[in-house]
């Protein structure tokens, strides 16, 4: 794995919200039908230009604390797979919620190049409830013990859908910097929920506090995307590249277009990179 990965340029990472997992309320579609629509979104990503795509199993509402069970593991690596073969681009993993380990799995099965985890230092109360244990050192051991030093751990810090009252005398630049202290590979900057725009004076003071790379990872749009570079290497993009600006829709290929085009105009003009 590059150690280079959102380092050496600007660069944007579109979700795939992989369709409901069997045994979850909304489940409706074989595992091979899932995996067929999840590389179809990330062909699309990688033909508008995104540099990296991330799967992510939030059909799966209501979540669930991990462990996980088998057919969630099992169905998020046949759904990598088919990613892997459908795209040259880095591919992330998430699985909700606290499937660190899961994830991690995953991506060393499939060829995958970094992971994102929610709980990496400090505990939190999410909508799914207490979230109590730090991930980083559980996270970390495992990792070494399967042999994925390689793949990468990017980390949310004061994490959406969540409460922080019990860190509340914990900074942003507090949290990143415990991240980075605690060996995260890069951190995550985010709003309060999915599609929430991300504060760029919260992305300016974690660029401050950390050496590692940043990422914001909600409410991205065309808009936002030049001041949200000025401190950002990534941008994870989900909502705003759907139709109708809806994270729960298909990717539309018109929106996601625009939103390379605003991102090449940010970083190196309007002739492109």
């Amino acid at each position: 794995m590059n150690d280079t990965l959102f380092r050496d340029r600007k660069s944007l990472v579109g979700m795939v919200h992989v369709e409901a997992l069997p045994g979850t309320p909304r489940s409706q579609r074989s595992i091979r039908e899932i995996a067929r629509g999840a590389a179809e979104q990330a062909r699309m990503l990688e033909d508008c230009g995104f540099d990296a795509v991330m799967i992510e199993n939030m059909h799966d509402r209501p979540y669930v604390n991990g462990p996980h069970d088998p057919q969630i593991i099992a169905s998020m690596a046949a759904v990598a797979c088919s990613v892997r073969e459908a795209v040259k681009l880095p591919i992330g993993v998430q699985i909700l919620s606290r499937g660190e380990r899961e994830a991690i799995s995953v991506a060393l099965a499939a060829g995958c190049q970094f992971i994102r985890c929610e709980n990496f230092v400090f505990a939190h109360v999410a909508d799914e409830g207490l979230l109590a244990d730090a991930a980083a050192g559980p996270l970390l051991r495992f990792r070494r013990f399967i042999g994925a030093d390689h793949i990468r751990i990017f980390c949310d810090i004061k994490k959406k859908h969540a409460s922080h009252s019990i860190t509340s005398d914990i900074s942003i630049s507090d949290a990143a910097h415990a991240a980075e202290f605690f060996g995260a590979d890069g951190v995550i900057v985010t709003g309060q929920f999915t599609g929430s725009p991300t504060d760029p004076g919260d992305v300016e003071k974690v660029r401050g506090s950390t050496g590692l790379p940043v990422l914001v990872g909600s409410g991205v749009t065309p808009d936002q995307v030049a001041v949200l570079f000025r401190h950002a290497d990534a941008l994870i993009v989900g909502s705003s590249i759907k139709h109708g600006g809806v994270w729960s829709n298909p990717v539309d290929p018109q929106r996601a277009a625009m939103l390379v085009r605003a991102a090449r105009s940010a970083t190196d003009g309007p002739t492109g990179r």
